[in-house]
């Protein structure tokens, strides 16, 4: 059985870059496996003209004050970049943080930063499909790119959808996110691999991951048994790590 990993998404709104510069080597420190970050350009909750910073920008440095954990965007917008330049965008932080980044990826669904950026918000099954044209396009463009990636740098597809965005996980993705509860993760994850047998793909080959709140750190196990590898505690500033910190010593005694 693979053994659970700890990741931490540090919201980058209403917060200083000091601020998340502190808590991203906090987590690090911690032993967590990932640290991610999310893609938006405006605050999601609380005061909408609040501070908000970009995702890749802060992933770069990311990459150089960080030591262990993989890192990453949970999820990149597909609509936000060109799909060849984002793929050379994930190589670069790649290098600079040795081999550690993830590139997570997703169709977007948040219109304000679609309409304030000028992106054309177009309809949820159109976004889906320019996400299913994009991801060849990116393993394409990183098996093209000299020098390539570290190794190979894992592609992580988030979304719950069950007739397109899982089929497209079971096509090309190397990592799956999606949310709770534990039954509803659980119900998705069985579509999943119902994916991989029509396409022909191992299910084992697909990490599963799911984003959970700090409140839901003590269920743990329940993600586990609905089939989750990897639980990554959603969190806002001021970046209180203590139920990051809690899960990851929960995990490790499992372990033993």
């Amino acid at each position: 059985m693979t053994a659970t990993r700890v990741g931490v998404q540090l919201h980058p709104q209403a917060t200083t870059v000091a601020e998340l510069r502190r808590a991203w080597r906090q987590a690090d420190a911690l032993g967590v496996d990932s640290i991610w970050v999310w893609d938006h350009f405006f605050p999601l909750y609380g005061r909408p003209g609040a501070a908000h910073f970009e995702s890749y920008t802060l992933l770069s440095a990311m990459a150089v004050e960080t030591e262990r954990a993989a890192i990453g965007a949970l999820v990149t917008c597909n609509s936000y970049r060109n799909p060849d330049l984002l793929a050379d965008m994930a190589r670069t932080i790649d290098h600079l943080s040795g081999g550690r980044f993830t590139l997570g990826i997703g169709a977007g669904w948040f219109r304000r930063d679609f309409d304030e950026y000028g992106y054309d918000f177009t309809t949820p099954g159109r976004r889906l499909v320019a996400l299913g044209e994009a991801l060849p396009r990116i393993r394409s463009r990183l098996e093209q790119l000299r020098p390539g990636p570290v190794g190979r740098l894992p592609v992580l597809v988030g979304g719950g959808g069950e007739r397109v965005t899982l089929r497209l996980v079971a096509e090309y993705a190397d990592a799956w996110n999606a949310f709770g509860p534990p039954a509803t993760y659980a119900a998705k994850s069985a579509i999943l691999d119902q994916w991989c047998a029509e396409v022909g793909r191992d299910p084992g080959d697909i990490e599963r991951t799911v984003a959970i709140n700090p409140a839901e750190v003590d269920a743990w196990p329940d993600y586990v048994e609905a089939s989750a590898d990897h639980i990554i505690v959603m969190t806002g500033a001021p970046f209180d790590l203590e139920p990051v910190a809690r899960l990851v010593e929960s995990v490790g005694v499992s372990r033993r």
